[in-house]
């Protein structure tokens, strides 16, 4: 009697192993009729090196604030705010390192989402703050409230380098490996 239970027992496929259901109410004949069909289109999971590079972009943004308040302390946190208000261009700067950050944690999370126009934006900001960085440091520009500390150009490109070397080591995980690259071109 139990072989026979066990027989007409129903096998149901585990959760992770189910296509996704999408369910949908129409009106037939006056009669609401639910119905439900599986997709046929899968969606690609990110590459680990996708993943590794999204998460690094944010969390070496909130490592950077959180050493960048800690180097300062309260007080010269605030006097690097009244700093950067002194002048409309020194604003300007401050903002726009603001705007650098914000938008580059909107990319780590379209890049996990698979929009290659994600990582193509990361990279442009990214040359558009060394460029700014370089040319500040050397004082091209101004204002200089952003800059690395040298004594020749040597010094300085060396400096900006190991800056910018988490970013360089990111930009190298979204562009070069093939499981990258496919990733993006899939999606």
């Amino acid at each position: 009697m139990q072989d026979a239970a066990e027989k007409h027992k129903i096998r149901r496929k585990p959760l992770s192993d189910a296509a996704p259901v999408a369910a949908s109410v129409r009106k037939d004949h006056g009669v609401f009729k639910i119905s439900s069909h599986h997709s046929s289109h899968a969606r690609l999971n990110a590459p680990t090196l996708v993943l590794i590079a999204s998460s690094a972009i944010i969390l070496t943004r909130c490592v950077d604030l959180l050493m960048l308040f800690n180097t300062l302390g309260v007080s010269g946190a605030l006097a690097f705010v009244q700093r950067s208000i002194q002048t409309w261009a020194l604003t300007l700067i401050s903002f726009a390192s603001l705007l650098v950050v914000a938008i580059d944690i909107r990319c780590a999370f379209v890049i996990i989402k698979g929009r290659s126009w994600g990582r193509w934006l990361y990279l442009l900001v990214q040359l558009g703050v060394t460029g700014y960085l370089w040319a500040a440091s050397l004082g091209w520009g101004y204002p200089e409230l952003f800059s690395i500390a040298g004594a020749s150009k040597r010094e300085i490109f060396q400096a900006l380098v190991a800056q910018k070397a988490p970013d360089l080591l990111v930009l190298f995980l979204l562009f070069v490996p093939p499981s990258s690259r496919r990733f993006f071109r899939l999606q």
